[in-house]
Formats: C-alpha cells, sequence, structure tokens
C-alpha cells in the first residue's frame, strides 16, 4: 500500500503561513523574473486566474479583485518543504520525496492493524500542526492509483482530504469519472491519441489490454495500465539516481549587451551548477555554454550559439569549470545582439574514481576537494556567503523579484516579529 501526500496549493499556502492578513484574499505567485502565474490560492482559481497566464494579461483583474501578489520565493518554499518532509518521514516506514510539495509513503502491513483512512486523517493533523500546511492524502496498492486518490482528495470535498482505494471497486468507480488525460504519465498529446480509439476514461485504459498497450505505445504505458489493475510495477525511489546532465539557466529580466553583465550571469550559473554536482557527488567532463536572443522578435537579428569542451580528467571544482565556462562564452560571444536567455550544462557525469585519466593527465586533487567542501559548507550555513569575484562585477544581469517576500524561516534579520 502507498499514500501520496501533496501539500494543497504549496507556494500560496507558504506566503500565507506568516501573513495572518492574508486568509481569504486570493493569491498568485509569479515565475522568474515575475513573469507568469505559476501557482495560485483555491480563492485566486475560483476568480478563473489561470496557471501560466502572463502577469500583464491579468493585471486589471488582479488590481480589481485586490489579489495578493508573490514573486517566487525559493528560500521560504523550500525549507517549508524539508519540514513537510521531515514530519512525514518519522510516520512511515519508508518515504520517497517525488516533489518539492509531494512524498509517496510506504503503509505496507499497516492496513492489517489500522484504519488507513483514520491513518490518513492523522497524517494530515500532523502536518498542519508541525508546519501549518493543508495537505491531502490519496491511499491505494500502487503508486498511479495513489495519485488519482489524491487527485480525488482535493475534488470532492465529502472525503475531508483523504481517500482510500484499497477496494477494488472503488477504484473502478473513480476510474470512470476521470478522463484519460487525469492519470499520471498520460500527457495531452498521448491522451488525443488514446481518445482516438476510444479510450476516453481512466477505467478505458485500465481494461485495455496490456500486451496491445506495449505492442502500439510503450513499455511505459504497459505498466501504468498495470498500475491502474492494482499490480504495483513501481517502487519507493527512497534514493533518487543522480541526474545524468546538470543545467542551469535563466531567462533574463532584461535584455542583455555588455559582456560583463553576460560573464557575470555565466559565473554565477557555472559556480551553482558546480554545487549541484558536487551535491550529488559527481564529477563533469564535458563543459557547454549557450547564449540566445529572442527567437519571436520580429526587430531584432536572431542568434544562438553554443560551445563546449571536453576537459581532459572530470572535475567538481568551481574554478575549474568556471575558467573553462568563461573560455567558452568568449569564443561565442558577439557584442551586437540583445540577449535573452544563457546557461550552462555540465555532462558526461562521472563518479570519483571511476575514470581512468591519461599517464600524463593527474586526477582532482584531495587540496581541491577540500576546498570545494569548505566553500559549500559555509554557503550552505547562516553566516556568510563566497563568491568568485567575476559573479560580483556586475548585478544588471539578476532576476527581477519586485514582490519578494522575507525569508521568515531562513535569515535571522528576516523572522516575523510580534509587536505586543
Amino acid at each position: 500500500m502507498y499514500a501520496l501526500v501533496d501539500c494543497n496549493n504549496f507556494y500560496a499556502s507558504c506566503e500565507r503561513l506568516f501573513r495572518p492578513d492574508l486568509q481569504g484574499r486570493p493569491i498568485v505567485v509569479l515565475s522568474n523574473n515575475d513573469g507568469c502565474v505559476v501557482a495560485r490560492s483555491a480563492e485566486a482559481k475560483q476568480l478563473g486566474i489561470k496557471m501560466a497566464v502572463p502577469l500583464f494579461q491579468v493585471q486589471e483583474q488582479i488590481d480589481r479583485e485586490n489579489v495578493a501578489v508573490f514573486s517566487s520565493n525559493y528560500a521560504l518554499y523550500g525549507d517549508i518543504s524539508a519540514r513537510v518532509m521531515s514530519v512525514l518521514e518519522q510516520q512511515a516506514p519508508a518515504l520517497e520525496v517525488y516533489s518539492i510539495d509531494e512524498a509517496f509513503l510506504d503503509l505496507s502491513g499497516l492496513e492489517a492493524n489500522y484504519s488507513l483512512v483514520d491513518y490518513g486523517q492523522q497524517l494530515k493533523l500532523l502536518v498542519y500542526q508541525y508546519t501549518g500546511i493543508h495537505v491531502c492524502v490519496g491511499i491505494a496498492p500502487t503508486k498511479t492509483l495513489a495519485k488519482l486518490a489524491n487527485h480525488a482528495a482535493k475534488q470532492y470535498p465529502a472525503t475531508l482530504g483523504v481517500v482510500d482505494l484499497s477496494d477494488p471497486q472503488r477504484q473502478r468507480r473513480l476510474l470512470s469519472l476521470l478522463p484519460v488525460q487525469e492519470v499520471w504519465g498520460v500527457g495531452r498529446r498521448l491522451s488525443r491519441r488514446l481518445k482516438q480509439q476510444g479510450v476516453s476514461t481512466a477505467l478505458a485504459l485500465a481494461d485495455c489490454d496490456p500486451g496491445w498497450i506495449r505492442n502500439h505505445y510503450s513499455v511505459t504505458l504497459e505498466r501504468t495500465v498495470r498500475e491502474l489493475n492494482g499490480q504495483s510495477c513501481m517502487d519507493l525511489e527512497t534514493c533518487p539516481p543522480p541526474r545524468q546532465q546538470i543545467l542551469c539557466s535563466r531567462s533574463f529580466a532584461r535584455r542583455i549587451t555588455e559582456y560583463k553583465d553576460m560573464r557575470a550571469a555565466i559565473a554565477q550559473y557555472s559556480a551553482r551548477a558546480a554545487e549541484k554536482l558536487r551535491e550529488q557527488g559527481s564529477l563533469a567532463r564535458v563543459v557547454t555554454v549557450f547564449i540566445r536572443t529572442n527567437p519571436h522578435s520580429q526587430h531584432e537579428r536572431f542568434y544562438s550559439n553554443s560551445a563546449s569542451r571536453i576537459l581532459s580528467v572530470p572535475s567538481a571544482d568551481s574554478r575549474r569549470l568556471c575558467g573553462t565556462a568563461m573560455k567558452l562564452l568568449k569564443s561565442i560571444w558577439q557584442s551586437d545582439c540583445r540577449y535573452m536567455k544563457a546557461g550552462i550544462m555540465l555532462s558526461d557525469l562521472y563518479l570519483p574514481g571511476h575514470f581512468q585519466p591519461s599517464l600524463f593527465d593527474a586526477p582532482e586533487t584531495p587540496v581541491a576537494m577540500r576546498l570545494m567542501q569548505v566553500v559549500d559548507s559555509i554557503n550552505q550555513g547562516s553566516h556568510g556567503q563566497i563568491r568568485f569575484a567575476g559573479e560580483m562585477l556586475s548585478t544588471g544581469w539578476q532576476m527581477q523579484r519586485n514582490r519578494l517576500s522575507p525569508a521568515y524561516t531562513t535569515r535571522w534579520n528576516q523572522l516575523p516579529r510580534v509587536k505586543s
């Protein structure tokens, strides 16, 4: 048995945690550079504000309906997410953190001694008591069914936020009510193909022959069909596999025309990508830098280019990766362009000790690795930051976050203050 615990309107709920005055008021959270709506409170959804809509298109409605608008506060959301996951981790034998606001729990064996609905209600109560975040719980014998159970828990208020699909009859009843595109892993394009074959509901997909699905679609969809029928095909991933490549890129708040601005951006992206590389204990052998202008502009010349370099020995040293990125940027930079986006990608990843260097190439030294560990420990603490000088040469490229809320839980000088 699995439970999927999903936080309700997570980003908006985090913004409301330390703002009691926002109770009942519509809230939207914006993407990088305050461009599009990426999260909405229940009240904002009721107003008809759509996901991913550009802010300027709904600005008039936001002003008219007194909607609270926030820039994405990743420090706050990440910290609250860690607190939610910590509570859940104590309530089940195993936990898979699926996303910043979702987690699968292994409930195997609990059904023999507990009412799973009561267990789900207890989970909801504990998470809210310790974090202030409301969650919904879907319980089922497979992860795909648990996803659908969670969807039902959100859609139907009579469930009180918990749905148990242990009973096969309840499974089929719910599957008959849901369109096929609601099934986990069935996207818009795939659902269109399925509907052309007469498969328009989740139940119709569950009733398909797995062999026919495998031959006409994929093994992945066959696995989904089996999961819809209660046959578990996906185990918990308590230790997610390391990423095969690491990408760090952003669209700029304004067009970049100066080389120093672009150099500072690539320096920071390189440092962040190297941190991610070290977090998963990998080394990168290939460094790629790319830059591009706006492909949709009718008044500017379009330019897009990238450059890569293969290192003689894989590295996770920020100094080496950043230096390589600077050389690559210089080779593709054109000064007569207005750049919209840039980024760096680290690929061809190795675990330490798994690459055989040539006779004349020495592997990364222990001193360099210890230095990077010290830098990471300082940057992850609360006493300061260490940055490359190249990152600080310019701030003209940085993200626009004009509606950013305080880091209520991660910075001493921004802790909430209660006035007596």
